[in-house]
């Protein structure tokens, strides 16, 4: 048995320097069902570990964030894997573009000699697209999501493949073949959602098949984990928001399963509609040292959040309340959006290097800020309109869900038309719209309907019908409706199994004096807003419509090298989306709190640039300008 000090002192020192005179047999990472602890090389081993997502950094900047978690006195990364970012459509797998490129992460943290939790899902929550699990498989009607195979055999059978793809990549990269990965989770906090034990071990079972034999680890809440028992056969457990305290209340439980904490939350998530960005006065000081002191392994989640950028960004619901998460997902995390450390990096910096007696790696130097055009006004100009650029619409008796109709994100476009006995002193109604609408009459707006509730009076200029699924149609002639609707965030954690997008009931039109009547015969058109739609746009003229793209052109003389990070700032904008030279930054909500999208030093260029934005409302553009933070 090793002391304290002896088994802080092992943990300090650089891992694979460990390895370096060992016999394969002795190098890999193994459970001690006795003292329940783990152990690396037969020794004591505590994980220090911080969480960060390759999805959501540049690939640029993974070096240099891996190295300032290391500097806080990591001596591991964790990441998850979302599963549908990497499998968009069905059956085709990217792991090798940009920043999916998993296998060069994980050799990034070897080459810095950080060891890789590796945390695949299927599903991860994260508070990422439907956890993580692709949108493809909501096209059927009667699809079951995580759950056995007897129970949800389209379902298993699309994560087999999932696996089995994974599988291959991460095989070199085990401890056992000379890589850096300790272990692999299985599944995510299913405590909270299932007790389906079985659907757990086949999981493991199909890692078994593809020559992985772990080791091997769950993920839940304390009082889930009692609830549901949902450990596997041979595997650790990980705690999501566990204390020290929690740990040995565990281990008394569990008393032959190693415990560690598997997210400590240095944040939290932010919601849009919230009224300020979340988890700033958290301060988790005590737990780390509680930690340190006991030799507890445990893995921040996260050390640093990065950006949800494109339309990846998720959702939760409370007391059936849909609530999407921002753009941003800096989480107040100590290494922020930008990669800069935070006051609460430099607290736990110091007690962890205290704890260890030793002197952690320098931080390393932070990444350059954009210093042209900084906090200027600058004044996009009007480009095209949405109604100018329609894609041909197919014809269907009922609305269709966007994952009906192929459609992963964007905009779906549904239309019919009325007649005047439809639109005199009439309701329409729209019991499930996901999840943001804005209605037209003859391209003319009418209104807005948000799936998210929003206070009372709050954009009164708008015509907003907040949080309501109707809108009065008052003395109109015949003609074309329009329901221009934005699929958010699908809902990634609890209950909530399946969460498509688009118009998911019948449309009515209600009027006093008779039943409400089903609308029929729709034309609905898919809007991806990829870069295959963004390359066909063109310049039109401005017809007072609602709807509209702007543009901003603007010059960067410096050198690449030379060209830095920078926030754009939205504040004067209402609702949409922002592309810079054809990157997708992410949504944007006057909603709050966040106004400004994080836009990366290598999304820019030297010599021309250009801005484009969405906005479902405006006619004429507001003004934008570069900033350095996400706020003041």
């Amino acid at each position: 048995m090793f002391n304290r000090r002896q088994f802080l002192a092992l943990s300090a020192l650089t891992p694979f320097a460990l390895s370096a005179h060992s016999h394969r047999k002795e190098s890999a990472f193994q459970f001690d069902l006795q003292e329940n602890q783990f152990l690396l090389h037969k020794r004591p081993f505590q994980i220090r570990s911080g969480e960060m997502h390759p999805a959501r950094i540049p690939k640029i900047y993974w070096r240099h964030r891996i190295q300032m978690a290391k500097a806080m006195g990591m001596n591991t990364i964790a990441i998850y894997v979302m599963w549908n970012y990497h499998e968009e459509q069905e059956g085709q797998f990217d792991f090798s573009s940009d920043n999916r490129d998993l296998a060069h992460f994980i050799k990034l943290c070897q080459q810095e000699q950080l060891y890789v939790i590796f945390r695949p899902g299927p599903y991860i929550c994260g508070e990422w697209d439907l956890g993580g699990i692709p949108a493809y498989l909501l096209a059927d009607p009667n699809i079951v999501l995580r759950a056995n195979s007897s129970k949800a055999p389209r379902y298993m059978q699309a994560a087999g493949r999932y696996i089995q793809t994974l599988a291959k990549m991460i095989k070199p990269l085990m401890l056992d073949q000379g890589g850096p990965i300790l272990m692999i989770q299985i599944e995510n906090e299913f405590g909270s959602y299932s007790n389906d034990v079985e659907y757990l071990e086949e999981l493991r079972q199909l890692w078994l098949r593809q020559g992985i034999d772990g080791p091997f680890y769950t993920e839940d809440g304390y009082e889930q984990l009692m609830q549901n028992k949902t450990v596997i056969q041979g595997g650790a457990i990980g705690l999501s928001g566990g204390e020290s305290a929690d740990i040995i209340k565990t281990r008394k439980d569990y008393p032959h399963v190693p415990v560690m904490c598997g997210e400590l939350y240095p944040g939290w998530l932010t919601h849009w509609g919230d009224p300020i960005l979340q988890g700033k006065d958290v301060d988790v000081s005590k737990t780390i040292s509680e930690m340190m002191a006991a030799g507890q392994s445990f893995n921040i989640y996260v050390i640093h959040g990065g950006t949800n950028f494109g339309f990846w960004a998720g959702a939760n619901s409370e007391k059936g309340e849909y609530q999407p998460d921002i753009t941003s997902y800096d989480y107040a995390a100590p290494i922020n959006e930008q990669g800069q450390p935070t006051a609460a990096f430099h607290r736990y910096r110091d007690i962890i290097g205290a704890a260890l007696g030793t002197a952690l790696p320098p931080i390393p130097a932070p990444i350059k800020t954009l210093k042209q055009h900084s906090n200027k006004p600058l004044l996009p100009k009007f480009f095209t309109s949405i109604w100018d650029h329609l894609p041909t619409p197919r014809a269907f008796n009922q609305v269709q869900a966007m994952e009906q109709l192929g459609q992963n994100s964007g905009l779906v476009l549904y239309q019919t038309s009325l007649t005047t006995a439809d639109t005199t002193q009439a309701q329409l109604q729209i019991a499930e719209l996901h999840d943001y609408a804005t209605l037209h009459f003859d391209q003319h707006y009418l209104g807005a309907i948000s799936r998210t509730r929003i206070k009372a009076g709050a954009f009164a200029d708008l015509q907003m019908h907040a949080h309501r699924q109707a809108l009065r149609l008052n003395q109109m002639k015949p003609g074309q409706l329009s329901i221009l609707v934005e699929g958010m965030g699908r809902i990634n954690y609890g209950r909530v199994p399946v969460d498509r997008k688009g118009i998911l009931s019948p449309v009515q039109i209600k009027t006093e004096s008779a039943e409400p009547r089903t609308l029929e015969h729709w034309h609905i058109t898919s809007l991806h807003l990829d870069q295959t739609y963004l390359a066909r746009l063109h310049a039109t003229k401005n017809q007072g419509r609602r709807g509209n793209f702007f543009h901003l052109e603007f010059q960067l003389d410096s050198h690449l090298n030379e060209i830095g990070d920078c926030y754009i700032d939205l504040e004067h904008w209402t609702k949409g989306i922002v592309w810079v030279n054809g990157h997708n930054l992410g949504r944007y909500w006057k909603l709050g709190p966040q106004t400004r999208l994080y836009c990366p030093a290598n999304f820019l260029q030297p010599g021309s640039n250009r801005v484009l934005i969405f906005d479902h409302h405006h006619i004429h553009p507001k003004p934008i300008a570069f900033k350095t933070h996400l706020e003041d």
